[in-house]
């Protein structure tokens, strides 16, 4: 209560003993309650709805039904304060129906959430709306409206290709839609940007904290964008023409920027060049990966992003290129309308045999995170083999090198601190360095906790919490089965090594493989099957996942199989855990707008969220837009 009056304190300019010392709130979306319904097959609806970080830790709901233009009508017969689920076995699931709920605190009802229609599946369909010879990838969730409910930015993708090949690619596509498919706009980066997963990352976020996220994201000469205006000169190819050569398709010259874009319009609000540039071409080699160069456009255009709390209040947008060798991080600020430049961090350029080499050169992977990991309010760039501080100083760099996978969070609770836990590729001239295939560390510090399989390349791996037996998250990856806390083997490890999710009512992670959603179990040492969408977008798995509606569990964005909506699908498995809405939670917010960055990866809380947990702490956050009440409660 102590945090919630302080927060409260601060909105309203009140004078508090607290002020000198306590860390001031996070500015982050201030969200309806997210009510989902479902139909059961067997009769009754299942409804959740989100607990926010603000609540009180007394507040309780009642939950109400209508039934067409009828009163509505009270479901529960006293306040449900042990979990924000329900099943409402009394409706008849014939009708059309509604629900809302309404918080209690001290016995005293206050107002009512938005009502939502109770859905006859267990996912909603979105229409969209499909180009021909493209297809849905990855897709960013974010309220574009300022309204408090979640929109879409869907990337379209054409003929995509790796870095590592040559050839023309279709022009990246960003659609954005409301929940019930109304179309909002359209960007066209245009021919000189290449798609690819390393290509086209684009930041989804509230960056200026007027309760309405922007897209950010890399542009150049003919990109347009969602009023019809061009970007640069509209006639310009900067594309090499040279069929049969590794540089046929690239963009190895040529303006490139960087560009603002109004969520709810699509319109262009500021573009500036992009930091850094990608000259020297053959500038970006190093002791990551295989530990060759090139200069035919493969390592200079390998693009990263992020978005960071760097002042501990307001969001940052972080930029980055780079990772096998030099690596460079722009931050910027997205302030009354205008983009300036906070920070640069630049690993530096370095030549075979890369003996002056910075210790930061070479150790990014294909994803990142962001967290706080010295625990000062301000947010560290977690690159994988290493850490750069709030301030944009190196913090840390392990010299483990690249690798393709990265998980951190509080992932052992019984020893202090967040931990990651990195895979890393040893092959060709780096497997003289000897670096772990997998290895977990202390985010702080960069301390090993346990390493394995040195030299050897290993090409993925998990960590979640999977098996109450062991406390803590079990990390499997590489060599060996399922690991615990020291690092030693306890089981077999499950075949699933990409994505996790929280689906069923235990507070383990569930494994997710294609369409299906599976539950480890940790006695015959076999996944089962709880759930399959038989929705895939070739062979890709989900477009994004994350707690979007209704409690802490995680909902799966998936591509209908006619590739002609998005379905978003959710759990109905009651639960009796109650936590707030993980989208509260900061660095698991953070990791939502990241997790389209080249190979995608789970979001993780910044907190232990397991079996056999503590309560988690309040978040220290404050709701842009709409006010809260004195009571800690935000009304819809």
């Amino acid at each position: 209560m102590i945090r919630n009056w302080f927060i409260i304190a601060l909105f309203l300019g009140l004078p508090t003993a607290l002020t000198a010392t306590a860390a001031a709130p996070r500015r982050m979306e201030n969200l309806t309650r997210g009510i989902v319904a479902v139909k059961k097959p067997d009769g009754g609806v299942y409804v959740g709805w989100r607990l926010f970080g603000t609540d009180p830790e007394t507040v309780a709901f009642n939950l109400y039904r209508m039934t067409g233009n009828g009163e509505p009508v009270k479901v529960n017969e006293r306040p449900i304060a042990e979990a924000t689920n329900y099943m409402d076995r009394g409706a008849d699931s014939n009708q059309e129906l509604q629900y809302f709920v309404r918080p209690v605190l001290n016995g005293k009802e206050l107002a009512p959430s938005k009502p939502a229609s109770a859905w006859d599946d267990n996912y909603l369909e979105i229409p969209i709306q499909p180009i021909a010879e493209y297809r849905p990838g990855d897709a960013s969730i974010a309220d574009l409206d300022g309204d408090g409910e979640y929109e879409i930015v869907l990337h379209q993708i054409s003929h995509g290709r790796d870095n590592a090949f040559a050839g023309i690619t279709g022009t990246p596509v960003f659609d954005a839609y409301e929940m019930d498919g109304t179309h909002l706009w359209r960007i066209n980066l245009g021919i000189n940007i290449r798609d690819g997963e390393h290509y086209t990352q684009f930041m989804v976020y509230d960056l200026d904290g007027d309760g309405k996220a922007e897209m950010a994201c890399k542009t150049a000469d003919g990109t347009t964008d969602g009023k019809g205006q061009v970007i640069g000169d509209k006639d310009k190819d900067w594309r090499t023409h040279n069929q049969g050569d590794r540089t046929h398709g690239r963009i190895l010259d040529g303006p490139e920027y960087l560009t603002i874009f109004d969520g709810l319009t699509g319109a262009a609000l500021e573009t500036v060049d992009y930091i850094p540039n990608r000259y020297p071409i053959n500038g970006w080699g190093g002791i990551g990966g295989n530990g060759g160069n090139d200069s035919y456009g493969n390592r200079c255009d390998r693009f990263l992003a992020c978005v960071a709390y760097l002042d501990g209040v307001r969001p940052s947008l972080v930029m980055c290129r780079g990772v096998y060798g030099r690596i460079v991080m722009a931050a910027w600020d997205w302030r009354d309308e205008k983009l300036t430049s906070r920070w640069v961090f630049d690993s530096g350029i370095s030549y075979p045999p890369y003996e002056d080499a910075s210790p930061y050169s070479g150790m990014g992977g294909h994803s990142l995170s962001v967290a706080d990991v010295d625990k000062d309010g301000k947010d560290e760039i977690v690159y994988h083999a290493m850490v750069v501080d709030d301030n944009g100083k190196g913090l840390y760099s392990t010299g483990w090198r690249h690798g393709d996978s990265m998980h951190i969070s509080d992932m052992y609770p019984d020893r202090p601190g967040l931990e990651v836990f990195t895979i890393h590729e040893n092959e060709d001239d780096t497997v003289r360095f000897q670096s772990p295939g997998a290895a977990m560390r202390d985010a702080r510090t960069g301390e090993a906790i346990w390493k394995h399989s040195p030299g050897v390349d290993v090409g993925g791996g998990v960590a979640a919490d999977i098996d109450p037996r062991h406390r803590g998250y079990e990390a499997w990856g590489g060599p060996g089965g399922l690991r615990d806390s020291q690092g030693q083997e306890i089981a077999a490890k499950p075949r699933s090594g990409g994505f996790v999710i929280w689906w069923d009512g235990d507070l383990l992670r569930e494994l997710i493989a294609g369409s299906s959603v599976n539950k480890w179990n940790w006695e015959t040492g076999a996944e089962e099957r709880l759930f399959s969408t038989g929705a895939r977008r070739g062979g890709r798995g989900p477009n994004i996942v994350g707690d979007f509606l209704g409690d802490w569990r995680e909902e799966m964005l998936m591509t209908a199989p006619d590739g002609q909506s998005l379905r978003l699908y959710t759990t109905t498995i009651p639960t009796e855990h109650r936590i707030y809405t993980l989208m509260h939670d900061p660095q698991y917010r953070l990791s939502i707008t990241w997790q389209n960055v080249v190979y995608n990866k789970p979001p993780h809380p910044g907190f232990f969220l397991g079996d056999g947990m503590t309560p988690p702490p309040h978040p220290n956050i404050y709701l842009i837009g709409k006010g809260e009440a004195i009571a800690g409660i935000k009304t819809d």
